[in-house]
């Protein structure tokens, strides 16, 4: 009797804490100041109001569709916005009309515009019944050996949008349709000149240009010539995930293959030999990574600042003669899945942490001085710093200190880590907003202690 009531007292205390650590999180998610707190279902609710922190120039931030919001509803990440926020901390600019919203650009000799990538979903009625293959520079068989592999329930206008921040007006400059939803949505596109696009395409597992005014793509190079079919994810569903691209001064092009764990680099040849970033299933140096910036030499690179997201950490690699090797990483307990970063000239970094639900500013310390919690961010843009990184200096010119966190830190990033990076990112994506993974943890304490506490008890009742 008395070992029944001990772990009875045991399982007692176990859940209360875990209920009270549960409802904490809760309350302090609810009570925090985020800018969606100054939003209604229509807008803004008041744009002179105060909705973040006041920090210097304009921030331009892009989610991957909102939390438990909205009404165009794939999943519980419903609603998408496109945010900016004003030096002083109100709202320049707000819209929410797209499924998603993914890279944002600066467009050069302007204070407040910008242009980005976005997607909408279509009902299959909305598809085009025929593809002009040789337009898009698509061989047909592999046309349909692609499409073959995606739902037929959808598909998605891939688009590609200038907008004035100041004055709200919005320019198509181009847009393409791929049939499907997952896989198949373009994240970024990067400007080679005024009328043509460098795009990652996802759905087709290459990298492509494109001349926006005649829609008529000009030079194409697959996956396919560097990548045996074997690597990376399942083929054709999700093969490489080309998710960025980025046109280097001397017209190289920075290119990240998520799936294959590397960021490579192209010529009009193709494949640049020695340049490679990571190596497949090596995560220890990437872990299927987002939105690589390069940083030139004259600040201090060749460099490279990366999201290694399922590592759960940002880090910068350095060109040493013909390899790279680490130059700075940070991390924090809260940091999941973080898919942008963004050096800036003061030598501060810019992170967009999309499970982490926040996108914040550290200094060379290694300090937070800046953030906003904001649902499921995709990459945040901070006006006149430059696109990307490239207005910043390397972490080894501006001699930035490294951060992976306390004792505690690394204890519950060690905690972390017991759980393979896929399925904790998979959980924090669909838990509400305000769950962190203490939070989750928690409520798997919880719900462990209730189901074990229960089975113990019909055991002993059976016996008795």
């Amino acid at each position: 009797m008395a070992s029944k009531s001990f772990l009875r007292i045991f399982f007692i205390i176990i859940i209360g804490l875990s209920s009270i650590g549960l409802a904490y999180g809760y309350t302090l998610g609810a009570t925090n100041d985020t800018f969606e707190s100054h939003l209604t279902n229509q807008g803004v609710a008041n744009p002179q109001q105060q909705a973040v922190e006041p920090r210097d120039n304009i921030t331009v931030v892009a989610t991957d569709s909102n939390s438990w919001r909205g009404e165009a509803s794939s999943g519980p990440r419903a609603r998408a916005e496109l945010v900016a926020f004003n030096p002083d901390g109100s709202i320049l600019y707000y819209n929410d009309s797209h499924t998603r919203y993914w890279d944002v650009d600066p467009v050069p000799e302007t204070r407040t515009t910008v242009e980005y990538m976005f997607a909408d979903h279509l009902e299959p009625s909305a598809c085009p019944n025929t593809t002009n293959f040789a337009q898009r520079r698509v061989d047909e068989e592999v046309w349909n050996e692609y499409e073959a592999a995606r739902s037929t329930d959808a598909c998605t206008r891939n688009g590609y949008e200038r907008v004035n921040l100041t004055t709200g007006e919005v320019t198509r400059v181009w847009s393409e349709t791929t049939p499907g939803k997952e896989a198949t949505r373009y994240h970024d596109a990067d400007r080679l000149n005024e009328t043509h696009l460098a795009v990652a395409d996802i759905y087709l597992d290459r990298v492509f240009v494109v001349n926006s005014t005649s829609d008529q793509t000009e030079w194409t190079w697959n996956a396919s010539s560097a990548f045996p079919r074997e690597t990376g994810g399942p083929y054709p569903e999700d093969w490489t995930h080309i998710n960025d691209i980025e046109v280097l001064e001397d017209g190289r092009l920075m290119v990240s293959a998520r799936n294959h764990d590397r960021v490579v680099f192209l010529n009009r040849s193709g494949l640049i030999e020695g340049w490679t970033l990571g190596e497949e299933d090596n995560y220890s140096i990437l872990y299927e990574q987002h939105n690589p910036d390069y940083i030139p030499t004259e600040r201090g690179g060749p460099a490279v600042l990366v999201g290694d997201s399922e590592n759960n950490r940002v880090v910068e690699y350095q060109r040493t003669g013909d390899s790279w090797e680490q130059s700075w990483v940070w991390r924090d307990t809260r940091m999941q899945w973080p898919r942008d970063a963004d050096r800036l000239p003061n030598g501060h970094t810019l992170i967009t942490d999309s499970n982490g639900n926040r996108v914040f500013e550290v200094d060379k310390q290694g300090e937070v001085v800046w953030s906003v919690n904001i649902a499921f961010p995709y990459e945040a843009e901070r006006l006149g710093t430059g696109d990307e990184s490239a207005g910043g200096p390397s972490a080894t010119q501006a001699n930035l200190d490294s951060r992976t966190g306390s004792l505690r830190d690394s204890l519950l990033i060690i905690a972390k880590q017991l759980i393979p990076g896929k399925y904790l990112n998979g959980l924090m994506y669909i838990t509400p907003v305000w769950m962190g993974f203490l939070e989750v943890l928690e409520l798997v304490v919880l719900l462990t202690s209730c189901l074990l506490w229960a089975g113990i008890e019909i055991v002993w009742r059976r016996q008795s």
